[in-house]
């Protein structure tokens, strides 16, 4: 696997995990529900909060990739089926593929891991374009703001390999403005919600896991391993988060879904 694969394996496996959790906090609205878990995300590097905050440039990086992620993500959602919106969005392992090679110094361009990359999306596709009520419904925008997503979130993973002297201690600082930043988006743009005791459990399971130690993981991951391996193995994301939906009872398994997961994998086997 190489090294990093470990790193970001864990980071897969609790991402994994995540649209489990995010049914269980489907009333909350999004901005808040994103502003809480990466506030409480932050609490994983506490003594990094201790200390002197990161330089602009690495504060302003980390914002940039786990604040403005989200905030297309959610715009995207807002003027596209959530469906396709997912879909487009999951550009992003493949981007981390291209992109490498202009990003990256050293990185040297790879049909094998692009051909990969290209097998984990297709895998990818099939997992989630059977939910889509007729694809193409969605507003041109919300398409775009989908592509937008994908790329801040590919090309902020390939910019932490690229400023590896930033210490992996940061993210705590990436999570803390990201999720102050979250939080005014919901006062300025959503109705106010006050969580329930249950939801506050599910909000601090998620924070911990997919929306804090999560980035740790993936920010070490990217500083040591090949970013071409490491974003083929990001397509495990969907084939997990679809077992996870199907153990906790909120999904099924067809047959259409066996075809992707073994394309995902062969993918990821690939681009080993």
């Amino acid at each position: 696997m190489g090294r990093g694969g470990g790193h970001a394996l864990g980071a897969i496996l609790l991402w994994g995990l995540l649209a489990a959790l995010a049914v269980r906090l489907a009333s909350v609205p999004p901005f808040l529900l994103t502003g809480v878990a990466l506030l409480v995300g932050s609490l994983v590097g506490v003594r990094s909060l201790l200390s002197r905050p990161p330089p602009f440039a690495a504060l302003a990086l980390g914002v940039y990739g786990l604040f403005g992620f989200h905030f297309f993500l959610f715009l995207a959602l807002r003027h596209a089926p959530p469906v396709e919106a997912n879909l487009v969005n999951y550009l992003w392992p493949l981007l981390i593929v291209v992109l490498a090679p202009l990003v990256v110094p050293g990185i040297a361009w790879s049909a094998r891991h692009l051909a990969a990359a290209l097998m984990g999306f297709a895998g990818a596709a099939l997992l989630i374009a059977p939910g889509a009520d007729g694809l193409g419904k969605g507003e041109a925008i919300g398409y775009l703001f989908a592509a937008a997503s994908a790329l801040i979130w590919s090309t902020y993973s390939l910019m932490t390999r690229r400023f590896s002297h930033f210490p992996t201690a940061y993210v705590a600082w990436f999570c803390l403005a990201s999720g102050a930043a979250s939080l005014a988006c919901h006062f300025a743009f959503e109705p106010r919600y006050r969580p329930q005791a249950a939801e506050w459990a599910y909000l601090a399971a998620l924070g911990l896991g997919p929306m804090g130690a999560a980035f740790f993981l993936w920010d070490r991951a990217l500083k040591v391993g090949d970013p071409r391996v490491i974003g083929n193995l990001a397509y495990l994301t969907p084939l997990l988060s679809t077992l996870a939906l199907v153990a906790t009872g909120a999904g099924t398994l067809g047959p259409m879904s066996i075809v992707a997961m073994a394309a995902i994998l062969a993918g990821a086997w690939l681009g080993r």
